[in-house]
């Protein structure tokens, strides 16, 4: 089986300040070949980080850049090393090209259906390299232009999921790879914020520490801090089937997470003057 689209693999928009927000699990595309390989649960891409361009939509304002997903990734998972490798060894996750769901059921309706060596390779090729090579591209745009940038990597996911943790996730879970991809005093600044969210709980490198867009695009050494929000869905949207944004309850939560946006524009942006 082979593997081809017609959509282009992610939208950008180019801001005009250090800091670029990438959504790589905001996509619902599935060409029309592939979908019909998948359970007809699967075609409804339940695992999508649903919305999160709407929750974000403070994003333009802010100055920001802006860069997402267009396809599932159930297509592949943009936030997964190329090699497919673990992101947490011993633990269980998902794949570069996925074959489960979150909850364990299968993604295709017959395992002959799997993708192969060589479709992941062209999945990789048309929809995960354009992506980290423009996020890659802006970061150094950015750097070269205002001699510092921030990396903002939004997700959400669902508040329950045996598969991956016990009993409810925390509402804000603000990853840096254990540290090593931003500033520990950018990282304990947003973590105030998120602890100081009346109604919501926030931990720093807990549960999610950061995925491969962290881990690989982080390096605070030489002036570029990343950042990984994964926040859960019940904090602004209906977390099961039709997955409906909920604008009286993602008012709650948009003013703290655009107040970290706030602070990381800030931190990076006085890191430029005093360089």
């Amino acid at each position: 089986m082979t593997f081809q689209t017609t959509v282009p693999p992610y939208i950008f928009r180019q801001g005009t300040r250090p800091l670029l927000i990438s959504m790589p699990h905001v996509g619902t595309h599935v060409p029309p070949a592939l979908a019909s390989r998948l359970t007809d649960e699967a075609q409804r891409v339940p695992d999508t980080d649903w919305h999160l361009e709407r929750l974000y939509d403070f994003a333009d304002e802010l100055g920001a850049s802006v860069l997402v997903a267009t396809h599932s990734r159930f297509v592949i998972d943009l936030n997964r090393p190329p090699d497919g490798s673990s992101l947490y060894p011993g633990q269980s996750v998902t794949g570069l090209c996925p074959v489960d769901l979150f909850d364990d059921q299968p993604l295709y309706r017959d395992p002959a259906d799997e993708p192969g060596e060589a479709e992941v390779a062209e999945r990789r090729d048309a929809i995960w390299q354009p992506y980290h090579a423009q996020l890659a591209q802006e970061l150094a745009r950015m750097k070269a232009a205002h001699g510092v940038a921030a990396l903002w990597d939004a997700h959400s996911i669902r508040s329950v999921l045996p598969r991956f943790f016990e009993g409810r996730l925390t509402d804000l879970n603000l990853g840096t790879a254990k540290g090593a991809s931003c500033s520990p005093v950018l990282a304990q600044q947003l973590l105030a914020i998120g602890q100081a969210a009346a109604g919501y709980t926030a931990v720093l490198n807990g549960r999610f520490t950061g995925g491969y867009i962290t881990r690989q695009h982080g390096n605070p050494a030489n002036g570029i801090h990343a950042i990984q929000l994964e926040m859960t869905q019940s904090s602004y949207m209906q977390e099961s089937w039709p997955f409906d944004y909920l604008p009286h309850v993602a008012a709650g939560v948009e003013p703290h997470v655009r107040r970290m946006l706030e602070a990381v524009l800030a931190f990076v942006e006085e890191s430029e003057i005093k360089t």
